[in-house]
């Protein structure tokens, strides 16, 4: 089994990422592959529904919303992890993941899927929705949850 983990902050190792790699240090702990792919500091561009991945399979803009696409088959889980803006995800990860929803479309099937946030004062619970939303929106996804919001303050 392999779980990717996406750090949807602009800060490599800031606080997203710490909590991030307490998750992937427990299920490695446990036998699970683990990955962090950091989405970087460069702009990604949110989906303009030109329909061009509909037809090659990959979004036209190639960034790392394909790279993720493309490791999609090899991969069980996938954890997002954003800091807290205005009671909302980043917009880096916001734009990422509606490109790569509708990219990727059908090859998200029996994915299993969760969140961490990292928040300094509040809307940890708005955007665990908006990302548990994201991740689970759609028949072909699953979601993952425990009993605690798994939020880093």
């Amino acid at each position: 089994m392999k779980v990717l983990l996406i750090n949807g902050s602009p800060h490599k190792k800031g606080c997203t990422y710490t909590a991030l790699k307490e998750v992937a240090d427990t299920l490695e702990a446990n036998g699970v592959k683990t990955e962090i792919m950091h989405l970087g500091v460069k702009p990604i561009a949110g989906c303009i529904a030109c329909g061009n991945c509909q037809k090659t399979g990959k979004c036209f803009v190639d960034d790392r919303v394909n790279e993720f696409i493309a490791k999609l088959p090899e991969i069980d889980g996938i954890v997002l992890g954003s800091p807290v803006y205005y009671a909302g995800a980043s917009g880096q990860i916001t734009s990422f993941l509606d490109r790569a929803f509708f990219a990727g479309s059908g090859k998200f099937e029996g994915k299993l899927g969760a969140a961490v946030v990292s928040c300094r004062r509040g809307g940890a619970s708005a955007t665990f929705d908006q990302l548990n939303k994201m991740s689970g929106g759609s028949a072909e996804n699953a979601v993952m949850s425990g009993n605690q919001l798994s939020m880093l303050v």
